[in-house]
């Protein structure tokens, strides 16, 4: 096999960070850029080459990507834990910034908002996660907490907790939002049957289940705006 070129021995306006310098970050590829984070590359490889294999890896999707754990990318020669972490650690930062400052007091005025709000933490999750949206009487958000964490296709919840946090933040109305990371959108029978039961205690403590909303990376599910939804919320 032939060895690579080092990245040394590229001309300068071709290596990532002086190409980077020169010519500013859009003109780079997601391959370089990668390089840039993972800095060398292995004894056959250049820093470019390898994270171009890892890239091809995931069919170039870097929200596929984002789903490697550090353990998938150190499988790479030459891709040590250091590298990984900075990969991740990447990764993450760009999926929080989608949404800073778009919170606070923002009105909820739709499933696609809670959506929206919902990216930085929920988006390429290999688990379960069940959060509360609490919600004042302009509907406007005032805080937001996990209450769960399960597996691959369930997360249990305690409900107590959840109305704990409801009262504790005087809300009004809550949004709730779990993900699912298989990527399809339609409930479950337990998701059904957790919003029928958390709609109703709700009532009891005169607050209103606005919504259940079905996270995705690429869509969601929203039982107040599913016309043939199992469950009534407009009540």
């Amino acid at each position: 096999m032939q060895k690579s070129l080092n990245i040394k021995e590229w001309a300068e306006e071709d290596r990532p960070r002086e190409k980077f310098l020169l010519k500013g970050k859009s003109s780079l590829s997601d391959a370089e850029l990668v390089a840039i984070l993972i800095g060398s590359g292995n004894a056959v490889l250049s820093a470019v080459d390898l994270a171009k294999l890892i890239l091809q890896s995931v069919g170039n999707d870097l929200n596929r990507l984002a789903k490697l754990s550090t353990q998938d990318l150190t499988k790479f020669k030459g891709m040590g834990e250091a590298k990984a972490i900075s990969i991740a650690a990447a990764l993450e930062l760009g999926r929080r910034r989608i949404d800073i400052g778009k919170e606070t007091k923002t009105k909820i005025i739709g499933s696609k908002l809670v959506w929206e709000i919902m990216k930085p933490h929920l988006s390429d999750l290999p688990y379960e996660e069940f959060w509360v949206l609490c919600l004042n009487s302009s509907k406007q958000l005032i805080a937001k907490e996990m209450l769960g964490r399960g597996g691959i296709d369930k997360v249990l919840i305690d409900k107590r907790l959840l109305f704990k946090i409801a009262l504790q933040h005087l809300s009004t109305s809550i949004v709730l939002v779990h993900n699912h990371p298989s990527g399809n959108t339609e409930p479950s029978r337990q998701d059904v049957s957790i919003t029928a039961q958390l709609r109703d205690a709700a009532s009891l403590l005169d607050i209103k289940l606005e919504d259940h909303v079905i996270f995705t990376n690429t869509g969601y599910y929203s039982f107040i705006e599913d016309p043939d939804a199992k469950v009534n919320l407009n009540l």
